[in-house]
C-alpha cells in the first residue's frame, strides 16, 4: 500500500501531506521532461523541523540554485536555478511540519552529481513585516512583535549547502530540503538580534514507504516527535492540532528505529523497535489510542560554554531509557555573544514500550535510573566534544563548558 492511499484511509491524516505526496506520485513517473537522452531533471522542495521558542520563523526565498563543483563562486558559470512561480516567497518555517512540503521548483540538468546548493534569501527592510522574522512564543504574533532574523550571507551568495544529488539521464531527481529551524536560530546576547546560522540536509523525496506517522495525547505546544537510530534523530516534527505526526522521506528500512516524543514537562516516552518499510507506512497509535504522555515536573538546566569562539556550539541533552540506551531529548545552539543556554527537563523517569502494530496496545514500562538525570554534550565545530552529567533531582543545576 502506498503511503498516500493508507493515509487517505486513516481519519485525522495530515491534508497537505496527502495532496503532496498524491502530486508526487503523477509528476515522478514522468521521467525528467527532457528530450535530451544525456539530460534529467531535478525538483527541490522544502521542509521544517521544530523550533525551540518561536510561533513563526520567516524566511523569504528569492531562488535555489546548482552546481557541480562545491568550491564554485558566484561569478563562475556553471549554475543552475530553480524555477518557480511565485518567488519572491515569505515562508513560514514552522508552517512546515508533518510532511508539509514548499516546492522551491523544478529544472532541467545536464546528468552528473551536483555538489553544491544554494538558497538565496531577500534582503531585509527598515520594518516589519520583515522578509525574514521570528516570533517569539507567547509573545502577541502580531508584526510589531516580529524581530528581523539576520541573515548576512543569505542575502548576497545564498545560504550554502554542501551535497550529493544525482541526476540520471531522461529522470526527475526529487529531493526535499529540511531547514533544522531549532539549531538555526541563535539568540546574540542583549543586542536583540536573532541570527540565522543555517543547519540543513537534503534528502530523497518518496512517494511510497519510508515513513512514520501516529497520534500523540496530552501533549503540549512544546512537544517534540522524532525518530531516532541509536540515539541520533534522524527526523523530528511536532504533532498538529489532533496530535497528528508525520515523520516521512526516511534515510533506509529495518527495525531499529526509535519513536521519542518529549516534552519540558511530560514524561519522555520511547517506542522501541520501530520498523520502517519501503513499501507501506507504519502507524504508531491510533485516534482512538493514541501514545498518552505522563505529567512530570520539570527543572531547569542553564549554563554557559565559553573559552573559544562560540557561535556555532549546540547544546545536546540525553536521557537513559534503558541500560546502555539513551535518547535525544532536546537541542539547541548556545547564545553567540554569552554562550549561555537554557533547558527545562522533565524529573519524571522515562518509559519505554516496543512498538506493537494496531490493534494492539502499547505496555509502558519506567526506567527509574533515568528521573532527571541527564547527559549534556556540547558540540563546537573543530574541537573535541565535551559530555557533563546533569542531575535534577535536587532542583535547577548550573552545567558549564570551557574550552
Amino acid at each position: 500500500m502506498s503511503i498516500s492511499s493508507s493515509v487517505a484511509r486513516s481519519a485525522g491524516a495530515h491534508p497537505a501531506w496527502h495532496i503532496s505526496l498524491l502530486s508526487l506520485l503523477v509528476l515522478s513517473a514522468c521521467g525528467g521532461g527532457s528530450d535530451d537522452p544525456a539530460s534529467g531533471s531535478m525538483r527541490l522542495s522544502m521542509t521544517d523541523t521544530p523550533a525551540c521558542g518561536y510561533d513563526h520563523i520567516y524566511v523569504t526565498v528569492v531562488s535555489a540554485k546548482v552546481h557541480q563543483s562545491a568550491t564554485a563562486v558566484d561569478s563562475d558559470s556553471g549554475w543552475y536555478s530553480f524555477s518557480t512561480p511565485g518567488l519572491p516567497k515569505r515562508i513560514d518555517l514552522l508552517a512546515l511540519n508533518n510532511g508539509v512540503l514548499e516546492e522551491l521548483g523544478q529544472t532541467p540538468l545536464p546528468a552528473g552529481n551536483y555538489t553544491q546548493l544554494r538558497l538565496v534569501l531577500a534582503a531585509n527592510g527598515n520594518q516589519a513585516p520583515f522578509a525574514n522574522a521570528v516570533v517569539v512564543s507567547g509573545s502577541a504574533g502580531v508584526l510589531p512583535m516580529e524581530r528581523m532574523l539576520t541573515t548576512p550571507s543569505g542575502q548576497q551568495s545564498g545560504l550554502k549547502l554542501n551535497v550529493n544529488l544525482a541526476v540520471t539521464p531522461n529522470q526527475l531527481a526529487d529531493f526535499v530540503l529540511d531547514f533544522n529551524a531549532c539549531k538555526s536560530v541563535v539568540v546574540a546576547g542583549n543586542s536583540g538580534k536573532v541570527l540565522l546560522k543555517p543547519v540543513m540536509a537534503v534528502f530523497p523525496r518518496v512517494s511510497t514507504g519510508f515513513a512514520v506517522d501516529g497520534f500523540v495525547g496530552n501533549w503540549t505546544a512544546q512537544t517534540a516527535v522524532s525518530l531516532q537510530f541509536n540515539g541520533v534523530v534522524v527526523r523530528s516534527t511536532v504533532p498538529d492540532q489532533n496530535g497528528h505526526f508525520v515523520l516521512p522521506y526516511l534515510p533506509s528500512v529495518g527495525n531499529g528505529f526509535d519513536l521519542v516524543v518529549s516534552t519540558p514537562d511530560r514524561t519522555t516516552q520511547v517506542v522501541t523497535a520501530v520498523p520502517v518499510s519501503g513499501t507501506t507506512i507504519t502507524r504508531v497509535g491510533s485516534v482512538a489510542t493514541p501514545i498518552s504522555l505522563l505529567a512530570s515536573t520539570s527543572q531547569a538546566l542553564t549554563g554557559t560554554t565559553s573559552g573559544v569562539p562560540i557561535p556555532d556550539a549546540t547544546l545536546e541533552v540525553s536521557q537513559l531509557v534503558g541500560i546502555g540506551k539513551s535518547v535525544e531529548v532536546a537541542a539547541r545552539r548556545v547564545d553567540s555573544e554569552t554562550g549561555g543556554y537554557s533547558f527545562s527537563l522533565p524529573t519524571a523517569a522515562s518509559h519505554t514500550a516496543t512498538y506493537a502494530a494496531a490493534p494492539a496496545g502499547l505496555t509502558w514500562s519506567p526506567y527509574p535510573a533515568s528521573a532527571a538525570q541527564f547527559t549534556v554534550r556540547s558540540v563546537v565545530p573543530g574541537l573535541p566534544t565535551q559530555t557533563g552529567a546533569a542531575d535534577l533531582s535536587g532542583g535547577p543545576m548550573v552545567l558549564n563548558f570551557a574550552y
